[in-house]
C-alpha cells in the first residue's frame, strides 16, 4: 500500500491552502466490523513514530525534589509541584486550560495518587493521565521519546484521526509514519488492516484524499 499513501501524502500536500504557518498531515481511518461498545474491541497506544512528529510539542512534568530540577534543566517549561497539583484542585478551569495547552503528561510515579484526585476527572477524559516514572529517572531519553510520540486508539467511535507529520516532511517519511499506524491496526484488530473500511490524508487546511 505504500505507493498508494505516498501518492495520497502528495496530493494532499498540494490541495493544502498556503498559510503562514506549517500545516499537520492528518491521517483519518475509518473502520468497518467493530463494535465500540464492547470494552474489549477498544484500545490506545502510544507510537513513536519512525521519522517524528515533525513539530515540537509541550510536556509537563508532575514532580518534586531532584526530578524536578532535572526537568528543568532539561529544559521543561512546565513542572508541577505538589502545591501547584493542590492549587489546580480548587480551580477547575485552570485545570481544563492546562489540560488543553499540554500534550503529553509524565509524574512521579509516588505522585500518581495526587495526580488523580486533583487532576484525574480533568485528564482522564481527555486521554492525557500522566506516564508515572520513578524520582530517579534520567528525563532526556524519556522526552526525546515524547517529542516523536502520538496516540493510536478507538474509543467511542470505530475511527481515528490523528497527526502523522507536517507538510514539510518528505512524501516518504509521512507514509513510513502511517504504515507504523497501521502496523498498529494490525496487532489491535482481529482482521488488522483488512477492517479498514476508508482512508483519508489531509493537511490542516486541505482537501482530503482518499486512498482506500
Amino acid at each position: 500500500m505504500t505507493q498508494e499513501i505516498i501518492d495520497a501524502v502528495k496530493e494532499a500536500k498540494e490541495l493544502a491552502k498556503p498559510r503562514n504557518f506549517t500545516q499537520s498531515i492528518d491521517v483519518i481511518i475509518n473502520i468497518k466490523d467493530l463494535d465500540v461498545r464492547k470494552p474489549d474491541n477498544r484500545f490506545s497506544e502510544e507510537l513513536a513514530l519512525p521519522n517524528g512528529r515533525g513539530k515540537p510539542i509541550t510536556i509537563g512534568v508532575i514532580a518534586d525534589g531532584e526530578l524536578a530540577v532535572s526537568a528543568k534543566n532539561a529544559g521543561i517549561d512546565l513542572v508541577i509541584s505538589k502545591e501547584d497539583l493542590e492549587e489546580l484542585g480548587k480551580n477547575r478551569k485552570q485545570a481544563k486550560k492546562l489540560a488543553g495547552s499540554v500534550d503529553f503528561f509524565i509524574a512521579q510515579a509516588d505522585m500518581m495518587a495526587l495526580v488523580g484526585r486533583f487532576l484525574g476527572p480533568v485528564l482522564g477524559p481527555r486521554n492525557k493521565m500522566p506516564k508515572p516514572v520513578p524520582a530517579s529517572a534520567k528525563v532526556e531519553p524519556l522526552l526525546e521519546r515524547l517529542q516523536s510520540t502520538i496516540k493510536v486508539g478507538v474509543k467511542q467511535q470505530p475511527s481515528i484521526q490523528i497527526l502523522v507529520g507536517t507538510q514539510d516532511m518528505d512524501d516518504e517519511k509521512l507514509a513510513e509514519n502511517i504504515e507504523a499506524v497501521l502496523a498498529i491496526l494490525d496487532r489491535n484488530l482481529e482482521k488488522g488492516r483488512n477492517q479498514i473500511k476508508s482512508m483519508y490524508i489531509k493537511a490542516t487546511m486541505g482537501s482530503v484524499v482518499r486512498v482506500i
